[in-house]
């Protein structure tokens, strides 16, 4: 790459303007001033909940913007080295701007998160299917891969609530996940998974196919909510059987919540009061039912197109094949890998990758 002429630069440096276009960085500029505006208000914690979630906002933001800035600033650097005309440093730039290539190859992944609601936080609910102990385990198995995916990406992990099988894994549980594009990330979960393997609970060692289903929904933010009229809710409390601190066992702190109106039945055990386990349950009952209004809208729209197909949760999306062979393959992006325990220890950005291109091309 010859120093006085470096055309390569000039066009990376367009690329990563196009790009920041393409994320609205000045929009985010703008969302990052306001929150930062009403982090120096005064009484600013006296909400200790908006405040957190607030906070939280504006960390994520800085660091989206701070990357690209960064990214751009050390560009121009390198442009402007490079004009210098000192051939000494020819190998030096060159080095660097490889460096540079591969950072903004990682950060342009950013650009795959177009969704409406892909920078929200996620609720996540797995499902055993029939097939008792066997599809429990594999329940607890795929809620261990999601938690430990979102821990290697700094996400919070919240259980919400918890139904645990009677001899081992779970017949349900419900995550919150918190981090700025968590459910970008987890929507390529949402569906149903299948497991071959040799079965740990079985005497005779036989090969056994099991099922369970994951339910990713985006945490509807404030403003977004869909009005729900309180003659349509009917609240029950429960005992909570779940973890959650002193006296968690012994009050009716559990609440479960059904929209009478669509069925849909939401539940929150794991906060201390029933108060706080009746506001998560809203704000839950308010993802699923924005979820619901939005796929109606889109049927709607592909039915007027005629294309329309079925898009259904319980749709199976990936298969896990741990014996006679080790392979785990996505069945909507046709991603493949060899590597099905790195896989189920939470090494799913390659196969996040994989969907949030597939749907590009849809």
């Amino acid at each position: 790459m010859c120093v006085l002429d470096m055309p390569e630069l000039k066009l990376f440096l367009a690329k990563i303007k196009e790009a920041e276009g393409l994320l609205k960085m000045g929009e985010l500029k703008a969302k990052m001033k306001t929150l930062g505006d009403e982090m120096n208000a005064s009484g600013f914690w006296d909400n200790p909940n908006r405040a957190k979630v607030v906070a939280q906002e504006y960390e994520g933001l800085k660091e989206e913007i701070d990357k690209w800035e960064s990214l751009e600033k050390r560009t121009l650097d390198l442009i402007e080295l490079s004009e210098v005309g000192d051939s000494t440093l020819a190998s030096e730039i060159a080095t660097q701007f490889v460096e540079l290539q591969k950072e903004f190859e990682k950060n342009e992944f950013f650009l795959l998160f177009d969704g409406l609601h892909d920078k929200s936080n996620a609720i996540v609910t797995f499902h055993a299917g029939s097939g008792g102990t066997e599809a429990q385990d594999w329940a607890e198995m795929l809620a261990r891969m999601v938690s430990r995916f979102a821990e290697k990406m700094g996400f919070k992990v919240a259980i919400l609530s918890e139904s645990r099988g009677q001899e081992a894994g779970i017949k349900s549980l419900m995550l919150r996940v918190t981090g700025r594009y968590a459910y970008g990330y987890l929507k390529s979960e949402h569906g149903t998974h299948r497991l071959v393997r040799i079965s740990p609970f079985d005497a005779e060692k036989m090969r056994h196919t099991s099922f369970a289903g994951i339910e990713v929904l985006p945490e509807i933010e404030e403003g977004q909510e869909v009005d729900i009229d309180p003659k349509d809710l009917r609240i029950d409390t429960f005992m909570s059987g779940g973890k959650g601190g002193q006296s968690v066992n012994t009050t009716y702190s559990a609440v479960r919540i059904v929209h009478i109106p669509t069925g849909v039945t939401v539940q929150c055990q794991n906060e201390r009061s029933q108060m706080q386990n009746k506001e998560v349950a809203i704000r839950i009952l308010q993802s699923k039912l924005q979820k619901m209004k939005e796929e109606e809208d889109l049927k709607k729209m592909n039915d007027l197109r005629g294309e329309y197909k079925s898009a259904e949760w319980g749709n199976q999306i990936r298969s896990y094949v741990l014996h006679p062979y080790h392979l785990v393959k996505d069945l909507r992006s046709d991603y493949e890998s060899t590597d099905p325990e790195s896989v189920l220890e939470g090494e799913l950005l390659p196969l996040s990758e994989a969907y949030l291109r597939w749907c590009k091309k849809k």
